[in-house]
């Protein structure tokens, strides 16, 4: 058990920062994944930190292609010798499918599979980068393939985490997992930004059509150094039955400088789904293109030495591309320059066109937040009529004004009326009967409220059939149908579980013992005496057998067996 709610269950999978297991939110009864930080990633505060914050940043993406975070936390296990260390978990939904991993390392995919695999990906980093999550581990082992066929991308926000704890390429690799993905900026340690996951997905694609990734090496270090200095082989020189037409938006996504790749995950889908339909280039054009992306010479010694020195400890590493010309640069701090003065002199020199033309222009005074005496108080001494409005408001305190209309500073005649919106406090609705109900009728009762379903916890109730509401709270207060809450309220309800538990009578009670139990409030359940003539009875009757022990359905019938031979 995990913060006495989540059950762990049987282990999925392990990988080289956690393990996932399936298992159960006891709260609200459903399935999960769990995924489990090893020890020595735990161990680090400041890393525990940066994961849980990551995880809740994770949590608020909802989309069809991405696994969701439902929940982060830490809980504490005592190990055998009784020492305590921390353990940080992560709890996602459960998918049933198989990891393009696994997929992949059967050979080259189809192109159609190929192209409709990253287009998942990349509609789930379309999303994300929407949201400003930059996933950062890009990579087959991280995408789900489902039994229906959808992509679903997981592990959003947690290879920041790792990273921003690691300080060499090395390090990091041997958390994620493979620098086979890694941008050519985050092999480097620079600044990463979504067209980071671009290029990882660029690679993802290349290796789906290819069934190897373009960059192989002995170890992290030279994969890493071949994305920042060497140029890859086009997938249809690798696999013949790759179209050609493909070969420069693969080319182009893996480019080193990421002002040259795609610049959202939108224009690479954009181009993944014309590229297979395109005449093909000639070898002349695509050879061309690789030397545009890469350089004419990309294994040159220089470039090599400053790569490696980048990847280990020298942080003196320049840009190797040209910048523009000196005089160029000058040219457009002028013109710059010029734009600045110009827009402050027409500031300073020129007033709107409406305040001119209008003679005895009054400029709406800002009232807002002044209380609603108050503001008609000063729009009449400024000549204005009021016309007051009330509307709901969770941010402005009751009988306080919200906003005008015109707005403050807008120019207006004398006499004209404005309209005045005042705070009526927090919409607030009534909260409908929901003893008695079942779930789903509670739950759709507070839809229609306005209200929403929080948490869901069970408890036995031998009056109650299964998944009928016992009792409602709002932040552990109880409250009851007609009491007023604001619009929205999240509403905690526990439920009857349709069973209570029932001890083992046999051998240490009297069966007249057993039978008042049974049949108190506590249990409301129906005993049945049958009588054994095959042992000595005994005074009192004790029970010999019970025909049910532990969780019984709520009034059911329960055998006490006693001797009456």
């Amino acid at each position: 058990m995990l913060s006495d709610r989540y059950r762990v269950d049987d282990l999925i999978g392990r990988g080289g920062m956690a393990s996932v297991y399936r298992g159960e939110d006891l709260t609200l009864g459903r399935p999960v994944a769990i995924k489990i930080l090893e020890r020595d990633l735990a161990s680090d505060a400041a890393f525990r930190t940066r994961f849980r914050l990551e995880a809740q940043s994770a949590s608020r993406m909802s989309h069809p292609a991405i696994v969701r975070v439902f929940d982060a936390g830490e809980d504490t296990r005592v190990d055998a010798d009784g020492t305590t260390h921390p353990e940080p978990y992560i709890v996602m939904e459960l998918v049933t499918g198989r990891l393009l991993k696994d997929i992949v390392e059967e050979g080259p995919l189809d192109v159609a599979d190929a192209l409709r695999y990253t287009d998942g990906i990349l509609e789930a980093l379309e999303y994300s980068h929407l949201a400003g999550v930059v996933h950062r581990d890009i990579k087959p082992g991280n995408v789900m393939v489902t039994d229906a066929g959808q992509v679903k991308v997981m592990d959003f926000g947690i290879a920041r985490a790792v990273s921003d704890s690691s300080s060499t390429v090395a390090e990091t690799t041997a958390i994620i997992g493979t620098a086979s993905y890694f941008s050519p900026e985050m092999a480097k340690g620079e600044p990463v930004d979504a067209r980071a996951d671009i290029y990882s997905a660029g690679i993802v694609l290349y290796e789906l059509l290819t069934g190897r990734p373009p960059f192989r090496g002995e170890n992290p270090i030279a994969v890493a150094y071949q994305h920042v200095s060497e140029a890859p082989v086009p997938p249809s020189e690798v696999t013949e039955t790759v179209p050609r037409s493909l070969d420069a938006l693969v080319l182009r996504s893996l480019a080193k400088d990421p002002f040259q790749r795609p610049q959202t995950a939108a224009a690479f889908r954009d181009a993944l789904a014309t590229a297979a339909g395109r005449k093909a280039p000639s070898k002349r054009k695509v050879e061309s293109l690789s030397n545009e992306l890469y350089g004419a010479d990309p294994r040159h010694a220089a470039e090599t030495a400053r790569s490696l020195r980048q990847l280990t400890s020298d942080d003196t590493m320049r840009r190797t591309q040209s910048g523009p010309p000196v005089a160029w640069v000058w040219a457009g701090v002028a013109m710059i320059a010029v734009l600045l003065i110009s827009v402050l002199i027409w500031v300073t020199a020129f007033r709107p066109a409406g305040e001119e033309v209008t003679p005895g222009a009054i400029l709406v005074p800002d009232v807002v937040t002044m209380s609603w005496e108050r503001a008609d108080e000063v729009l009449t001494e400024t000549q204005l009529e009021t016309r007051r409005v009330v509307e709901p408001s969770a941010d402005v305190p009751v009988d306080a004004v919200i906003r005008t209309d015109p707005l403050a500073g807008t120019s207006v005649a004398a006499g004209d009326e404005i309209t005045v919106y005042v705070s009526s406090g927090v919409e607030t609705t009534s909260v409908p009967r929901l003893e008695t109900l079942t779930l789903t009728e509670a739950t759709e009762a507070l839809e229609s409220a306005d209200l929403s379903l929080g948490a869901v916890s069970r408890r036995n109730d031998p009056a109650l059939p299964k998944d009928t509401v016992i009792s409602a709270t709002v932040s552990t207060s109880t409250i009851a149908a007609g009491d007023e809450l604001p619009v929205g309220t999240s509403v905690d309800l526990v439920i009857a579980t349709g069973t209570v538990t029932v001890e083992d009578f046999a051998l240490n009670y009297s069966v007249d013992k057993a039978i008042e139990i049974l049949e108190s409030d506590a249990y409301g359940l129906t005993p049945i005496v049958q009588e054994d003539p095959s042992c000595p009875a005994t005074e009192p009757r004790m029970v010999k057998v019970q025909s049910a022990v532990g969780e019984v359905p709520v009034r059911s019938e329960i055998t006490l067996t006693t001797c009456s031979g």
